[in-house]
């Protein structure tokens, strides 16, 4: 799709309850740096696109290990134990074996005398279907498409009013069914999910609330009102999906609905204004929303939202760990707090990694599809190598991996219930890894992510591939071959990461002078021909980052993009103190492993997705 959109429609709903004018189609325009607001309405041109899942193939064993645990488990996952909770609470014969966990289905659920067992029937099951259809696309396997029909099939026979009447998370459950049909439309080309979706759409308004609802606040009156959980639900992360269901074609109504559910009045007003409201909000959920502000500005042109999801990037950002993660104990925090640094001490759930991260991945790659800003890849890449990159496989069995883990006494741990949110987007992440690492606009490639891969597209009636190659995160150097079937004049631009002071760029053996600038796309247009090399040097330099401001002495240790991590000899012994200098001068002993000499001995560094089952603390005090 060579633009975001064919059509724009009036922008109706009392003109956006005067939200802003249309985006421009102009020259891009710059993010914010942290601390900013989005002052005067910048001119930005039309959104970067995204390769399609088939056009990129990984050739990193750590991404790609990850996509097929996940698809293997989904696949032999039976269709009667995926449909089971969907039957039973539409009061339909349920034969095969129960989930169990999150996903099961019990009348007489209460949190408050067991949490897990049976928190939310059948919410994971649109993911799947995604992450599915997801895969298809991918590897055109027939088996893959064949269970998505069937299940699209399948679903479609449980749809009732019973279904969402005894779901306490009606709208979250709606909306990640809605992304399963629209990826079965889209990559799997199933004929009836936009039916489907119909049917679904008819059948969950009647049970949702008319406008967003915030977290924690109730509105259906005929529950409970002592049981928390029925206020848990979170119909503001509808939009997002919404407006998506307009745009590949679904009808009027979802563009009208995804106007409708925009939390604005308590959320997106204030991040406009650069009034930090986050605050006490639950952390995935409140992130994943502003997803939905993206594409409010992307569909509906209201630059009041991308404001907002600037504003609250930066916000972010001046919350966040080292690692890229957020959200201790899954809430926001107050700016200027201490609660960041407290976490270290007082939880073990530092972040939601796997629903985290996928909720930053699609943020960041909306803020820079629309800026062209080279920091929102930075974000990405800082995320994606320290937190969900690290996570323990799925479970046919359904355990899956939840938290990450910041305290001074860190693990690396199963979740305790099986089949949590996290098992849904974990397979959507493993898919997504070939989306975030290329964008494309007009005559011109976007290289965003440096992983072993390779790109193939047409170009001006010409075929093209780009070949990644190297041992980067590891390595400072990272290659690229172009093949062409005829010579291409196109522009291809390199991230170049802000930490990555000294970097060069070289073409054909030739230093390109004055293009490789810390914190921007480095863009190289000419006229390219198969065999052509480009090749980047980052420097990967040591450097410290504090938790806070207020706690100075306490520090990570990166290199690169890399947070590298103190293993401990037991999960409470303490380590040796060390320096800043010390750590500064960490040294390679092998190829995934660093040590720090102190005082009292060595202290072993490793990455966290080469950590294992050790005991370490990401964070360490220095004198």
């Amino acid at each position: 799709m060579s633009t975001w959109l064919k059509r724009r429609p009036a922008i109706s709903r009392r003109q956006f309850l005067q939200t802003g004018s249309l985006a421009a189609a102009a020259v891009a325009g710059g993010g914010l740096r942290s601390g900013e607001a989005w002052g005067a309405e910048q001119a930005l041109a039309a959104p970067l696109t995204e390769f399609g899942y088939g056009d990129v193939s990984m050739a990193s064993d750590r991404h790609e290990s990850q996509l097929m645990n996940t698809h293997a488990v989904l696949m032999a996952l039976s269709d009667d134990s995926l449909l089971k909770p969907f039957r039973q609470m539409s009061g339909m014969a349920a034969p095969g074996e129960d989930l169990g966990g999150w996903y099961a289905y019990d009348p007489n659920y209460d949190y408050r005398k067991g949490f897990d067992l049976g928190f939310a029937p059948g919410c994971t099951f649109g993911q799947w279907v995604s992450a599915l259809a997801r895969v298809y696309a991918i590897t055109g396997e027939e088996a893959t498409r064949q269970k998505v029909l069937r299940l699209n099939r399948l679903y479609a026979q449980t749809i009732t009013a019973e279904f969402y009447d005894k779901n306490r998370f009606p709208a979250y459950t709606y909306d990640k069914l809605l992304l399963g049909l629209l990826d079965s439309h889209t990559y799997v080309k199933d004929p009836q999910a936009l039916a489907i979706l119909e049917q679904t759409t008819n059948t969950a308004l009647p049970h949702l609330p008319g406008h967003a609802v915030e977290h924690d606040h109730p509105w259906r009156t005929d529950k409970d009102p002592a049981d928390a959980s029925w206020t848990w639900d979170e119909s503001y992360t509808m939009p997002e999906n919404l407006f998506l269901a307009y745009h590949r074609g679904a009808g009027q109504r979802y563009y009208d609905l995804g106007l409708q559910y925009l939390d604005d009045q308590t959320w997106f007003d204030p991040l406009s204004r650069n009034e930090n409201v986050m605050n006490g909000r639950h952390a995935y959920s409140y992130v994943n929303s502003l997803s939905s502000a993206m594409m409010a500005y992307m569909v509906a042109g209201s630059e009041k939202h991308l404001r907002a999801a600037q504003n609250a990037f930066a916000m972010l950002e001046g919350q966040s760990f080292a690692t890229g993660g957020w959200g201790p104990d899954e809430t926001l925090r107050a700016p200027g707090s201490s609660a960041v640094y407290d976490s270290l001490t007082n939880t073990h759930h530092s972040f939601e990694t796997p629903c985290g991260s996928y909720a930053h991945f699609k943020l960041t790659r909306y803020l820079l599809r629309v800026t062209r800003d080279a920091r929102y890849g930075d974000s990405m890449e800082r995320m994606m190598y320290n937190t969900v990159l690290g996570a323990m496989p799925l479970q046919e069995n359904g355990e899956n991996f939840y938290y990450s883990d910041y305290n001074f006494d860190g693990k690396r741990v199963y979740k305790e219930a099986r089949w949590a949110c996290c098992s849904g987007t974990l397979p959507q992440v493993a898919a997504d890894y070939r989306i975030n690492t290329y964008l494309r606009g007009p005559q011109a490639v976007y290289v965003n992510l440096y992983v072993p891969s390779t790109l193939r597209w047409n170009e001006s009636g010409a075929a093209l591939s780009l070949t990644q190659e190297g041992e980067y995160p590891f390595e400072d150097r990272v290659a690229f071959t172009v093949t062409s079937s005829q010579p291409t004049e196109l522009t291809l631009h390199f991230r170049i990461p802000a930490w990555a002071q000294g970097a060069e760029i070289f073409v054909n053996g030739a230093r390109q002078k004055g293009l490789a600038a810390p914190g921007q796309f480095a863009a190289m247009r000419r006229e390219w021909k198969s065999g052509d090399r480009v090749e980047l040097e980052l420097p990967l330099k040591m450097r410290l980052e504090a938790i806070d401001a207020q706690h100075a002495d306490t520090v990570a240790l990166l290199r690169g993009p890399l947070v590298l991590i103190a293993v401990k000899e037991e999960q409470t012994a303490p380590l040796p103190k060390v320096t800043r200098e010390q750590l500064l001068a960490a040294k390679r002993v092998s190829e995934r492993r660093w040590q720090v000499n102190s005082a009292a001995g060595p202290v072993t560094m490793l990455p966290f997705t080469w950590m294992g089952s050790r005991p370490y603390t990401t964070y360490m005090k220095v004198s």
